[in-house]
């Protein structure tokens, strides 16, 4: 089985998650695209955040309508506050599962704020997604750098499952 994982707070689930997750299922042939709620971005600020059960069911409907998108609260039921930690667990509790971590260029361009961000590389495949307009600044960021070495040409993105 191939997933994509999009991580955030969904605060609100929008259009923007649907595309990410339609396009990526299209583009690197997943059988389905896991969004993951948080229960709370170590990033972000508490005030102005809907409560976690409000987002998460809010993400549950609008995927309900998508075949193949499930909006889970993964990241409560393992205990998990940061993206590695999350993708560890992932990756041990489902070994017969392919993962790849999905994320508009918005969040490649502040990743290296991110905890033992440079070990999500290393835990699965990532698929980075144009957002306009931060993708130009994304690829001159220090993570894109880092692993420049390790990109895929577009026409190649069915073969990063699995990778």
């Amino acid at each position: 089985m191939r997933v994509g994982l999009l991580g955030g707070s969904f605060n609100p689930a929008h259009d923007g998650h649907l595309h990410v997750s339609t396009h990526a299922m299209k583009r690197l042939g997943l059988d389905a695209v896991w969004w993951l709620v948080s229960p709370q971005n170590p990033l972000k600020p508490e005030s102005g955040m809907a409560p976690f059960a409000d987002r998460l069911a809010g993400a549950q409907e609008i995927a309900s309508r998508h075949p193949g998108i499930v909006a889970t609260d993964l990241e409560d039921r393992l205990g998990t506050r940061f993206t590695s930690d999350t993708l560890e667990a992932l990756v041990r509790g489902f070994p017969g599962v392919a993962f790849v971590w999905l994320m508009g260029a918005d969040n490649l361009a502040q990743l290296p704020r991110w905890r033992r961000w440079a070990a999500i590389f290393g835990a699965v495949p990532v698929a980075v997604f144009d957002r306009a307009p931060y993708s130009l600044r994304a690829l001159a960021g220090q993570a894109a750098k880092r692993f420049a070495r390790h990109r895929l040409a577009e026409r190649a993105a069915g073969r990063l499952p699995g990778m």
